[in-house]
């Protein structure tokens, strides 16, 4: 992925401003189902690119009949989820996965590490993403690019997450949405 910051959209006005902004890939973390007709448009009409975090589209099951749906319908660049069925359904149906992992303690990165190996995700998102040493961990156990989310509050936090090896940061906070492509 060339993006190297992704904004995290949680609400229309936020989606707008990323509509206007040099970025080509956003995530929507939070939309409602009756939405994204309207979303899809607006980022199609601006040449961007979008993803869905499946378990958080308001109105609909997370599941993988809910993928299969959103993937024909909808027809985002990607999603995004926690749950395994999500990630098998959008590789099947042609879509980029990004598997949720959240670095709680040691049996949660473990369960994640076998997760993953069960679901082969395009990417991994670990949270929070402002952990360098466990991302380093992470990235030298799977052979995935990772994108880093979650507590990224300083540009000193993307930094150091792209210098453990992160090959992005997902930020919803628009203070920080800038070009770190250079």
């Amino acid at each position: 992925m060339k993006q190297r910051i992704l904004p995290a959209l949680t609400n229309m006005k936020d989606f707008e401003h990323f509509l206007h902004s040099s970025f080509e890939i956003g995530i929507f973390l939070e939309v409602h189902i009756a939405q994204l007709k309207h979303v899809r448009g607006l980022a199609e009409l601006h040449g961007k690119k979008m993803f869905y975090h499946i378990d958080m589209i308001q109105g609909i099951k997370s599941d993988d009949y809910s993928t299969e749906f959103i993937c024909q319908e909808y027809k985002p660049y990607g999603v995004i989820s926690t749950k395994p069925s999500v990630i098998i359904k959008a590789k099947q149906k042609g879509v980029y996965a990004i598997q949720r992992i959240f670095l709680i303690d040691s049996h949660a990165l473990e369960k994640s590490y076998r997760l993953i190996e069960k679901t082969k995700p395009d990417f991994i998102e670990v949270l929070p993403g402002a952990m360098p040493d466990l991302i380093k961990e992470v990235k030298q156990k799977v052979n995935i690019p990772l994108l880093a989310g979650g507590f990224i509050r300083t540009s000193k936090d993307i930094d150091l997450a792209l210098e453990a090896g992160a090959a992005g940061v997902t930020t919803s906070n628009k203070s920080l949405w800038r070009d770190f492509n250079k």
